[in-house]
């Protein structure tokens, strides 16, 4: 299929766009205003459209390592953890190194995130120094440190400019700095900064690059934000995953065409790309939810689908990622769509779901054997939940 990156991107960036206020207290859109800043920097300094175009998909997922949970076991002290200083530990560049390893660049972004905290001065996470960083690490980490110190919405340029002067030659390079000053000397950029559709402004502002790619190599692409998602609470480390393996070998026992079976194995990928939204307090909470809390647990597949349903070809992606909630007799959500609302694909991507979710661990209960898990799936089954035959096949297939 034709792949849009750009737009792929963008609208991913709406849900990792909540990872970071949940876990760093980052202001709404700050991914997205982080790539903006560092798209006009790299136009100024005459970057190419593949190097424009990388920056912008470093910006975006340039803090994706804080949303894994070894980081806080890393950071705990006294039993706790103070999220706001996840972004202090430079244990989180390289996690988000390591995330980013298959991702389809243009150039040879090695080591980009890694040292997006360098300041030029040397007093770095990892004490490079002036043209030993990146120059994409160090516009990346000048628009950040801009971002979280300063009002960018308030936009009170002169309090900016003296904050950026202030660090040139320590954090910054002075020729970041002039580029910078350069781009933001007129009003466009300033009411674009801080417009609540600079995810659109972005999409139409950064270089625009499609590909005639297979469903392998967009599944390539989609294990990377799989492993993200998978990665925010220790519960499910494995879940993305291994549902994408259990879709796997289901196709395999139905026939499903290649095509077909690489897009479920995609939407299993992406299906909890919403829980991005759920804060973490609540995704590892030992104890059973209060009712508001399972009411927030319930829009993360809203949220899903307003993350895929933009994205040109995953029409079919969108559905069965979104629908892994919805029940046969309506009582699902967050539709509450009824058996002939769901294709056969919805229908098994939400037998698959529970299936994997319940024989996982849980703060709050160990991971059930498949003949505990069957039971469950069989009340659900008569109680008109789930695809009755579905749930058999489930049980022949994965019987230990």
């Amino acid at each position: 299929m034709i792949f849009n990156l750009n737009e792929f991107l963008t609208s991913v960036s709406f849900a990792l766009d909540f990872m970071e206020m949940d876990v760093l207290g980052a202001p709404s859109n700050h991914g997205r205003r982080i790539a903006y800043i560092s798209l006009k920097i790299g136009q100024e300094l005459g970057m190419s459209l593949e190097e424009l175009h990388d920056i912008v998909a470093l910006a975006i997922l340039h803090d994706n390592g804080v949303g894994e949970k070894s980081l806080y076991e890393k950071l705990r002290v006294n039993g706790e953890v103070s999220l706001t200083n996840l972004e202090k530990s430079r244990v989180h560049c390289s996690i988000g190194e390591e995330n980013i390893a298959n991702y389809p660049f243009l150039t040879d972004v090695k080591n980009v995130i890694k040292y997006h905290h360098e300041k030029y001065d040397g007093t770095g996470f990892f004490k490079l120094k002036k043209d030993e960083i990146p120059i994409m690490s160090q516009i990346i980490q000048f628009a950040n440190v801009v971002e979280m110190n300063c009002n960018l919405i308030q936009c009170d340029r002169n309090k900016i400019y003296k904050f950026v002067d202030e660090n040139d030659g320590i954090a910054f390079s002075s020729k970041i700095v002039m580029a910078f000053k350069n781009v933001s000397n007129c009003d466009e950029f300033w009411s674009e900064i801080a417009s609540n559709d600079i995810g659109e402004i972005l999409k139409r502002d950064m270089p625009k690059y499609s590909f005639d790619i297979s469903f392998e190599k967009i599944h390539e692409i989609t294990s990377v934000l799989s492993k993200i998602i998978d990665s925010k609470s220790e519960y499910t480390q494995r879940h993305s995953t291994g549902l994408s393996k259990k879709v796997e070998i289901m196709c395999e026992f139905y026939k499903i065409t290649d095509d077909e079976k690489m897009k479920l194995i995609i939407a299993a990928d992406l299906h909890d790309i919403g829980k991005l939204a759920v804060p973490n307090e609540i995704l590892d909470s030992p104890k059973k939810l209060t009712k508001e809390e399972f009411e927030i647990i319930k829009k993360h597949p809203y949220y899903t689908r307003t993350t895929l349903e933009s994205i040109s070809g995953f029409e079919e992606i969108t559905e069965w990622a979104s629908n892994h909630h919805e029940k046969l007799n309506g009582k699902g959500y967050p539709l509450g769509l009824y058996a002939e609302e769901l294709d056969f694909n919805s229908r098994l991507m939400a037998c698959l779901d529970i299936y994997q979710a319940i024989t996982e661990d849980r703060p709050y209960r160990k991971a059930l054997s498949h003949g505990e898990a069957m039971e469950i799936l069989n009340t659900m089954k008569h109680n008109g939940y789930i695809d009755g035959k579905i749930v058999s096949d489930i049980d022949y297939v994965f019987k230990d």
